[in-house]
Order: C-alpha cells, then sequence, then structure tokens
C-alpha cells in the first residue's frame, strides 16, 4: 500500500552530487521542522519528466517558496550524476534539489515501485508529489499512469501548500 496523508516519511538515504563530491541526504535532515515538497518520477530524461514534470516544478519553485515551502526535491531511481547533469540542463540548481534513490530504496519504502518492461523500466518510480511538514505527509499526489502529470504536477501541488 502505498504512503497515505499523516504517515510519516521512511528513513532513507538519497546520494547528490554537490561542489565537494556525492553526498548523502537523509529524511530527517531534509524533512526535520521543514515543509518539504518531494516529487518522485520513473526516470531522467525520460520524456514526459522532462518536457513537463521536472520544468513545471522549476517555474514554480519561486511561488512554492513563497507559500512557506522550506526546499522542493525530485527523486528518482537513477544515480546522482545523470541526476545532476539532467537538473543543471533543466535550470533545477538553487529551485530543485535533485536526488537520486539510486537503489530504489525510498521508492520501494514508501510503496510506489513499478516496472515498466516495454520501455526498459524496472523499479522505478511512480508519479507523484507530496508536501510533507516535519516529517508527516500533509497531501500526496499519484497519478493512475505515470505517463501522465496532471495530478502531480507543480500546479496541482500549489494547492496543497
Amino acid at each position: 500500500m502505498p504512503i497515505q496523508v499523516g504517515d510519516r516519511v521512511p528513513s532513507a538515504t538519497f546520494k547528490q552530487l554537490t561542489a565537494n563530491g556525492v553526498a548523502t541526504i537523509d529524511t530527517a535532515t531534509l524533512l526535520k521542522g521543514k515543509k518539504v515538497v518531494l516529487f518522485g518520477l520513473p526516470g531522467a530524461y525520460t520524456p514526459v519528466c522532462s518536457a513537463s514534470h521536472l520544468p513545471g516544478f522549476v517555474a514554480k519553485a519561486d511561488d512554492l517558496k513563497a507559500k512557506g515551502v522550506d526546499a522542493i526535491a525530485c527523486i528518482s531511481v537513477n544515480d546522482p550524476f545523470v541526476m545532476q547533469t539532467w537538473g543543471k540542463e533543466h535550470g533545477a540548481d538553487g529551485k530543485v534539489m535533485m536526488l537520486a534513490d539510486a537503489d530504489g530504496a525510498f521508492t520501494r519504502a514508501i510503496g510506489l515501485s513499478f516496472d515498466m518492461p516495454e520501455y526498459g523500466l524496472s523499479g522505478r518510480s511512480e508519479r507523484y508529489s507530496m508536501v510533507v511538514e516535519d516529517g508527516v505527509v500533509k497531501s500526496i499526489n499519484i497519478e493512475k499512469s505515470v505517463l501522465d502529470h496532471g495530478i502531480s504536477s507543480a500546479a496541482t501541488c500549489m494547492l496543497h501548500t
């Protein structure tokens, strides 16, 4: 069963490429005492993710932060090198944290892992967005299909912050 409103986000770690190399970011540090938007997607450079999902959050980052959001994080089952390069190409620097769920452990822990073998995707993330306050899910929007992005979009997320 996927994570629900009122659930505490499970303990997990992500990888992020920084100027000092690969850093480990844990959910406790990322979420404690903060209002954070997390959004997950099937993969960097995939069509809907690149055309709509990530660009939408980059475009709305200032609006979300004006509504009290402390951080916005894009999570994908990819490596930190791909996430950083993809984020740079979309202007995410300083707006959206690009976090690699390299082994998919977080995605599995929140119950949103899926396979799409016809596209060569295995153990990837469903498309979702959630607002988390001090580690507790306040709202969550999960797409019925990873090919859609309206329910999990930044515009929809704005309504729940």
